[in-house]
């Protein structure tokens, strides 16, 4: 059976559209500690952000397969934000808290020169990440 490619890109923008149908404001909550995140870190709490992507609150949004990019305003300061695709751990409207949670899922490993190095190197960060795994808050 072919390895398929994650869901989660393709369920963010169904739902993103659906929520925006519905007159309601599409939040997402996302893992701050994800690899490659870039989101303003003064508004991260417990490794975790919520951000607003309604139109009308940010510009030049992008969701693709591998990541999540707009340009918003943070404290009245412009920033451009970057979220891995897997980094997204529900979206939902803001109005009702409609939406989907996700797994979270353990941040990829760099590979090295030393495959046993990789091993313990696996073993050890997905430890790690179960460790500070950000716990979801139940949306109402």
């Amino acid at each position: 059976m072919a390895q398929m490619s994650s869901s989660r890109p393709y369920l963010v923008r169904a739902l993103y559209e659906w929520i925006l149908e519905n007159d309601c404001t599409p939040y997402v909550l996302v893992n701050a500690q994800y690899p490659q995140t870039s989101v303003p870190d003064a508004f991260v709490e417990a490794g975790q952000i919520v951000l607003n992507l309604s139109p009308n609150a940010i510009r030049h949004l992008e969701m693709d397969n591998d990541r999540i990019t707009f340009d918003g305003r943070f404290g009245g300061v412009a920033q451009q934000v970057w979220v891995p695709a897997q980094a997204v751990m529900a979206i939902y409207a803001r109005e009702n808290g409609q939406g989907m949670v996700f797994e979270v899922e353990p941040a990829p490993v760099p590979p090295s020169d030393d495959p046993e190095a990789d091993k313990s190197a696996s073993v050890s960060s997905i430890k790690a990440e179960k460790a500070k795994r950000p716990s979801l808050k139940v949306v109402k």
